[in-house]
């Protein structure tokens, strides 16, 4: 069985995509923007585990300027995602 999830946006300096499939699950993120600083993110996604149950599986990874197709996130036992992933992100604050 082979199902993928969607990209994820997260912020406008990070983009996501996840799939899981052949009983694992990876979770991949860029850093699109240079001018953005470093992003401190957290991530949370829903996956069928082999034996039918939902597992929810959730992290957090910090994303410097210029990375790109970083692995966040790599799992086994999986057959399929029960939803897309939800990453959220927020740079490092300017002075005020």
């Amino acid at each position: 069985m082979l199902m993928s999830a969607a990209p994820a946006d997260a912020a406008s300096a990070v983009r996501c995509g996840g799939a899981a499939l052949l009983s694992g699950a990876e979770l991949l993120c860029s850093h699109t923007d240079s001018r953005k600083p470093a992003q401190l993110c957290t991530f949370s996604w829903a996956l069928a585990t082999v034996s039918n149950q939902t597992q929810i599986v959730q992290g957090s990874f910090l994303l410097p300027p210029g990375s790109s197709n970083v692995q966040v996130y790599a799992g086994a036992g999986f057959s399929h995602a029960m939803s897309r992933p939800i990453v959220m992100c927020q740079g490092k604050r300017g002075k005020s």
